[in-house]
């Protein structure tokens, strides 16, 4: 196992675990630093971050800066803000969006990153797959019922919808996000990073 972060990142985004299942090259996808203290934790690679190598590079990556009330050079300056997925690489496209995140990312390498990462003081759990990995068993029965309960969740970590196109139908339908989950996510924030 690596014994800096500079090294595990160098393994990681040489790794090519899930090739075979892939059927394409696959391009792991991770920004860390041993200084950041907000940590996001999403589902995986979208095609526009697997072809430019820039994480939340979409649409989604837009809203959630805008949820986050963070600018780019914020977002993406990894001595703050770290990012790593449920899945490292695209998974590929199946109907209706891109397939689940490949299931062997997570155990092998997301406690080797967390224990390079010491001075995360908030970690961003957006979408199903990082909160059921993440959250405790029967913390709720779905990502709804996870984020309405966002105050409940164990401390430092903060559950979020993911913020793909579909979120701004699911924001319609729980007028709550934007009322009372949005200001408190984004005083966190704010406060983690020393900006407030």
């Amino acid at each position: 196992m690596a014994t800096s972060l500079d090294s595990l990142l160098g393994e990681i985004r040489s790794c090519r675990l899930c090739q075979n299942a892939l059927g394409f090259e696959p391009r792991p996808f991770v920004a860390a630093s041993p200084a950041a203290r907000l940590l996001i934790i999403g589902q995986a690679p979208g095609s526009k971050v697997h072809a430019s190598g820039i994480g939340w590079n979409d649409d989604s990556g837009d809203r959630l800066r805008d949820w986050l009330g963070m600018d780019k050079a914020t977002f993406y300056d990894t001595s703050k803000v770290a990012q790593m997925p449920s899945g490292f690489c695209y998974p590929g496209k199946a109907s209706g969006g891109d397939k689940p995140p490949r299931p062997e990312c997570a155990p092998r390498w997301h406690a080797a990153l967390l224990a390079q990462m010491p001075n995360i003081g908030l970690t961003l759990l957006v979408g199903q797959y990082a909160q059921k990995r993440y959250l405790p068993r029967g913390f709720a029965p779905n990502l709804t019922e996870a984020v309405r309960q966002w105050r409940a969740a164990p401390e430092g970590l903060f559950p979020l919808p993911h913020p793909a196109w579909r979120s701004r139908i699911w924001m319609a339908k729980h007028p709550w996000f934007e009322a009372n989950v949005l200001p408190d996510l984004r005083r966190r924030v704010a406060q983690v990073l020393g900006t407030d």
